[in-house]
């Protein structure tokens, strides 16, 4: 691939990732303060950046904590920022798990919690219920990790073995007013998904969750499948003393990335903001879509660029590396291979695509045959997960480093040549 196509497409995740900007996103949205304490809490991957960015904003008295992951802190001044694994728990988590909890301790109603919430909460704040241990949260995680299930199903089964998730830290802190900030990685936008919901009331029935993980073959631990089956429907919390608002999102931009297309002459066609599904089966539809419009010039003529956010899944068949947007570039690679026209990027908005070190990759019309050349079987490592090795040994890793915000999957697909 061509500097200019790649420039232009880094462009395009820059563009999408500064959308999602957490100063801007909670500036002027942060309530009145509280005649009492206000006390941040936050969980995610860019939790610190959320605090950071609070902190500038906030002038008023207040205390706080938030975990994020490791190597994604960032300096705070007077909110504490830890550090816990993703997306396995460890023992760090637990202590995370347990320090804001205490945050939350003897609150009254005239106290005042900012919730920051973004995407990796989930096993950053592992907190097992009576029976259970860490061991037994990480047996979920890696089942569920390597199921292929939905983030929207995956956090409504972690809700049933989380002494945290599903608004259980809202109602620790009742009566005090929770305000809950939320940036979303799901698509749909549902807040009590991002992070399993840690102060959005609401968790799904048991017998729904159990109907879940046997429709999908999930296999998890006996002891796990016990504790599920002793739980009796949760009565709704109230959620009288909680707001949420979504202040950053896939759509604000993807939205944002195609006014950026717009302005340097690129017609933009935004597909979805929302989409799921297996990654090597969504970038079979995403080189289809590519492929009418190239020849079809619908809806709109070359130059255009496709662009799409969601969060695909990846059903772990083999032990290799990488993560689900190296996974569905890969599998666009093999779909696109020999058109001319098409360069594409996939890539994780937080920086780091599912647990190595690159956010995601670029691939062309050559991709696949450079691949050979370079005695990679694209087809191969794909059918063993290993789609990071297969981008390593061409040099088409896009690799950014922590952008401080998560608003899950950025795919885009360039047909012809943008501007000079």
């Amino acid at each position: 691939m061509s500097d200019r196509h790649r420039q232009f497409l880094s462009h395009l995740f820059d563009t999408a990732v500064r959308a999602a900007d957490p100063f801007e996103a909670l500036k002027g949205r942060l309530p009145a303060p509280p005649k009492g304490r206000t006390v941040v809490i936050g969980a995610g991957k860019g939790a610190a950046q959320l605090a950071q960015a609070f902190e500038a904003l906030w002038p008023h008295p207040f205390e706080g904590v938030v975990v994020t992951r490791y190597g994604y802190a960032a300096p705070c001044k007077t909110i504490r920022v830890l550090e816990a694994a993703h997306p396995v728990p460890d023992a760090a988590g637990l202590v995370a798990a347990t320090a804001l909890k205490d945050m939350l301790r003897d609150l009254g109603p005239d106290d005042l919690v900012i919730a920051l919430i973004c995407g990796g909460g989930s096993s950053l704040l592992p907190d097992p219920p009576e029976g259970l241990t860490l061991d037994d949260l990480q047996a979920l995680n890696t089942a569920l990790l390597a199921s292929g299930a939905p983030i929207s199903v995956m956090n409504d089964i972690r809700k049933c073995f989380s002494g945290i998730n599903g608004g259980r830290l809202a109602e620790l802190a009742a009566p005090a007013q929770v305000h809950s900030f939320v940036v979303s990685d799901v698509p749909g936008d549902a807040p009590g998904e991002v992070a399993s919901g840690p102060t959005i009331p609401g968790r799904p029935d048991p017998a729904d969750v159990l109907a879940m993980i046997e429709s999908r073959g999930i296999d998890l631990p006996r002891n796990l499948m016990d504790h599920l089956a002793a739980q009796k429907p949760a009565p709704q919390a109230p959620s009288s003393n909680t707001e949420t608002q979504i202040i950053a999102s896939a759509a604000i931009s993807l939205e944002a990335t195609a006014e950026a297309a717009r302005a340097q002459g690129v017609n933009a066609w935004v597909l979805s903001d929302r989409i799921e599904g297996e990654s090597r089966d969504v970038a079979t539809v995403h080189a289809a879509l590519a492929q009418q419009a190239a020849q079809t010039g619908f809806p709109y003529a070359a130059p255009v660029v496709l662009l799409s956010g969601g969060e695909t899944t990846v059903t772990l068949r083999h032990k290799g590396r990488g993560g689900r947007n190296a996974e569905f570039a890969l599998a666009l690679s093999l779909a696109l291979e020999g058109e001319s026209t098409m360069h594409a990027l996939a890539a994780d908005t937080d920086g780091i695509d599912g647990s190595e070190d690159n956010a995601g990759a670029f691939i062309d019309g050559t991709t696949a045959q450079t691949m050979r050349e370079n005695g990679v079987d694209p087809q191969a490592y794909l059918q063993r997960n290993d789609a990071y090795s297969a981008f390593a040994a061409i040099n088409a890793l896009f690799v950014t480093g922590p952008t401080g915000t998560n608003v899950n999957d950025f795919r885009a697909i360039l047909i012809g040549d943008p501007p000079d």
